[in-house]
C-alpha cells in the first residue's frame, strides 16, 4: 500500500525505526504551511478515511505533526471524523473526563514509569485504536515508548520456545485488587468505585463479571479481581499472521497489587520474566512529543507505556473500538 495521498507529506522523526519493511512511527505531516490549521486537517482526514485507517493497520502506529491542534475539544473533533465508535475505559489507572470522547491519559505520578501493555488486554472486550493528543509536552522525559508486539513473540519464541508453548497451551491467570477508594498518588490507584462506575458492591460484582472477571471482598473493602484463563499470544485479521504479545504479564508479574502466573498454577520462572522485559525494552520506540501531536495506535498490533518526565505534561486519549 503506497504513500498516495496528495492531503498529508510523510514526514521523519528522531527515534523512529524500519520494523519488518514498514516505518514506526509513520509521520504525516501538512502538505505545505498553508494546510495546518485544524479545518484543513479535519477535511484531509475526512476525505481519506479508509486511506488513514488502512495507514495505521499497515504502520501499527502513526503520528500526525505539525498541525496547529490546540486543545481537548479539536482532538475531539479529529477522533468523531473517522465515525469510530467509543470504547469506556476499565481499569485501574486515575483518569479524568475532560469533554465528550477525551480523558485524560494516566495521572499517576510522572516520576513513574508505566509498563508497556495493550489498552484493557485483560478484558473481553479491548480498543482496536488507541489516541493520543499532546496538548503540553514536558520539558524533559515524558515519552509515550510504543513497541510491536508480534517482535517480542519472536524473540521470546527464538529464546524460550518450549516456555512459550507451555503458556499458550495452559493460559494466563492474573489478579488484580483494585483500591477501597481512588489514591492519586499511585499509576494504579483507581478505586473500584470509580472502576466499575458504581458505588454499589452487588453491582460492581455484576459488572465485573461481565467483563470476564471473578471478584473476591477484601477486609479492608478493597476488591480482588481474578481473571483468567487468558491467552499469551493472539494473531488478529489483518496483520500478516503475526502472533501478538497479547498478555501484561511483565507489567503484572510479583507486583504489590498483583500477581501472573500460569492459568493451573504453576509460577513463571522470574528469570524468564526479567528477559522478556528486557526484550520489550530492546524492540521499543519512542519519540519526543511536540505540541500538538496526535498518536494513533494500533492497539492489537502496539504494547506502549510512559517515560517517567518532569512537570508539566498534559497529554489526553480516546480509545475506540
Amino acid at each position: 500500500m503506497e504513500y498516495n495521498c496528495k492531503e498529508f507529506k510523510v514526514g521523519k522523526c528522531e527515534g523512529e525505526k524500519l520494523v519488518d519493511g514498514e516505518t514506526l512511527p509513520l509521520v504525516l505531516t501538512p502538505p505545505d504551511v498553508s494546510k495546518n490549521g485544524i479545518e484543513s486537517l479535519l477535511e484531509a482526514l475526512g476525505n481519506n478515511k479508509e486511506w488513514f485507517d488502512d495507514m495505521v493497520t499497515k504502520n501499527s502506529a502513526v503520528l500526525l505533526r505539525g498541525f496547529d491542534v490546540k486543545n481537548a475539544v479539536e482532538f475531539n473533533d479529529i477522533v468523531e471524523t473517522f465515525g469510530w465508535e467509543d470504547i469506556r475505559y476499565v481499569g485501574p489507572a486515575p483518569r479524568t473526563h475532560i469533554h465528550k470522547r477525551i480523558w485524560t491519559a494516566n495521572e499517576g505520578p510522572l516520576s513513574e514509569f508505566i509498563y508497556y501493555h495493550h489498552e484493557m488486554v485483560l478484558i473481553n472486550e479491548f480498543p482496536k485504536k488507541v489516541i493520543l493528543f499532546c496538548e503540553v509536552p514536558p520539558p524533559e522525559g515524558g515519552e509515550t515508548p510504543f513497541v510491536p508486539s508480534f517482535k517480542v513473540t519472536e524473540r521470546m519464541m527464538e529464546e524460550f520456545p518450549e516456555f512459550v508453548e507451555e503458556v499458550e497451551a495452559k493460559g494466563l491467570k492474573y489478579t488484580f485488587i483494585a483500591l477501597n477508594s481512588d489514591n492519586t498518588t499511585s499509576m494504579r490507584g483507581r478505586g473500584w468505585q470509580d472502576a466499575f462506575a458504581t458505588n454499589d458492591q452487588q453491582e460492581a460484582e455484576r459488572r465485573a463479571r461481565a467483563l470476564g472477571m471473578d471478584v473476591e471482598w477484601l477486609e479492608n473493602g478493597s476488591i480482588k479481581t481474578i481473571l483468567g484463563p487468558r491467552p499469551l499470544t493472539k494473531v488478529f485479521e489483518g496483520r500478516k499472521g503475526r502472533r501478538m504479545w497479547f498478555n501484561t504479564l511483565v507489567g503484572m508479574y510479583g507486583k504489590e497489587l498483583s500477581s501472573a502466573m500460569m492459568a493451573d498454577g504453576t509460577e513463571i520462572p522470574s528469570d524468564i520474566v526479567k528477559r522478556c522485559e528486557e526484550i520489550i525494552e530492546e524492540e521499543s520506540i519512542q519519540f519526543k512529543w511536540e505540541k500538538g501531536d496526535v498518536l494513533f495506535l494500533d492497539n492489537y498490533a502496539t504494547l506502549h507505556g510512559r517515560r517517567p518526565s518532569l512537570p508539566p505534561r498534559r497529554v489526553l486519549v480516546a480509545t475506540c473500538k
